[in-house]
């Protein structure tokens, strides 16, 4: 199969990122693969950027080229936010190519893209024909011009069924699913497929298991590090951390004088894996709705459970007390209790939930599964096209 995949990177690297660059070397392997790719600029660059993706002929002219130098089966669209622009999804259509585009956060319903604002959730846009009360509370960047103009050019290509050119969705999750089937985008929900992520097998070797659990993300609030903090001090749970963010300097200033909680600061990913390996657990406290997070995927594939939050489509990736539990966020009790609880777990009961872990990764999130499954749902989308010419 000749497989084109369309991505946009964003100024700084992220998990969309990686996913396209997983699929594409996978995908390589079998079939032709040809990648087209946008970078989000800063300044002046940035603002025309922020203009012209209402329309980007450039970008489309770019797009157009490639298929008929290519002629791909199926193009793959992952990021198009600003850089390329919904333009790109006409053009594909008018040539006659069946696409395919992944949904990695929820901006195709609101400016926010992850549907949190202000420290809380913010659903208000799933509902609305046009999200004006994002646009009040400034969700995108806030600034009301710029949520505006996001918000305005993502109405206008709903209203003009740019959306529904696009022959089949790819969600991370069923609750991802779910949150778009019931939107007013108003697609068809058999044009929304769920896919997880993946992650190739680890390339290290046998890891000592240790006592500490271990987060590794973002440090910023969203994804709940500082309840996390707050939940483990004064207990005897040892809590390693690692990560960049906007909150390192409090999250430093609050882990000072408790010597069961260390701060690692950012790892590559061949430093953070061995760690993930020795722990007894990955900690995910997210208070947002996460996408699919990678680290979760990694920690089964080194056999390591996973608590997290109950919010969203975590809990969707845990099997109740073989690879992992789940726990309130916003319940610092709950937290520290469901840490503890798993902390007193026996050393044979611990080996079993590795094994699980291990088998859960083999069975759902490896390369091979993952390629399969993405090959059907091009297949769906080829055969979309060929009923709706």
């Amino acid at each position: 199969m000749r497989i084109l995949i369309i991505h946009t990177f964003y100024q700084a690297p992220g998990g969309e990122d990686t996913v396209f660059q997983q699929e594409s070397s996978l995908l390589s392997r079998e079939h032709e693969v040809h990648t087209l790719t946008f970078q989000n600029k800063k300044g002046w660059r940035g603002a025309l950027q922020t203009i012209g993706s209402f329309w980007n002929i450039f970008a489309a002219q770019r797009v157009k080229k490639s298929i008929r130098a290519f002629k791909p089966d199926i193009v793959h669209l992952h990021n198009t936010h600003y850089a390329s622009g919904p333009l790109l999804i006409r053009t594909i259509a008018k040539l006659g190519i069946p696409q395919v585009m992944t949904l990695h956060n929820f901006r195709l319903l609101c400016p926010s893209a992850t549907l949190y604002h202000h420290n809380h959730l913010f659903l208000d846009s799933l509902h609305e024909e046009f999200p004006w009360t994002a646009v009040r509370q400034k969700a995108f960047n806030n600034s009301t011009v710029k949520t505006f103009l996001l918000a305005l050019n993502y109405w206008l290509h709903r209203r003009m069924g740019t959306w529904k050119k696009v022959n089949r969705y790819i969600n991370l999750s069923s609750f991802a699913k779910s949150i778009f089937a019931e939107s007013t985008l108003s697609i068809s929900t058999e044009k929304f497929e769920v896919k997880p992520n993946f992650v190739f097998p680890a390339t290290i070797g046998s890891e000592i298991s240790q006592s500490y659990f271990i987060y590794v993300g973002r440090l910023s609030d969203e994804k709940g590090i500082l309840q996390l903090i707050e939940s483990v001090k004064g207990t005897r749970l040892e809590l390693r951390i690692i990560g960049g963010g906007p909150l390192e300097e409090e999250v430093v200033k609050s882990i000072s004088g408790h010597s069961n909680i260390s701060y690692l600061g950012f790892k590559s990913r061949t430093e953070i894996l061995p760690l993930v390996a020795a722990a007894q657990a990955l900690i995910v406290p997210s208070i947002c709705f996460e996408g699919m997070p990678i680290t979760i995927l990694e920690a089964y594939s080194v056999g390591t459970a996973v608590l997290c939050s109950k919010l969203g489509p975590l809990p969707e990736l845990i099997i109740p007390q073989r690879t992992g539990q789940t726990f309130d966020p916003h319940n610092n009790k709950e937290i520290t209790a469901c840490l503890t609880q798993w902390n007193a777990k026996p050393a044979d009961e611990k080996d079993e939930i590795r094994k699980t872990c291990l088998a859960y990764y083999f069975s759902k999130f490896t390369p091979e599964i993952n390629e399969s499954e993405l090959l059907a749902i091009y297949k769906d989308a080829i055969e979309d096209k060929k009923l709706n010419k």
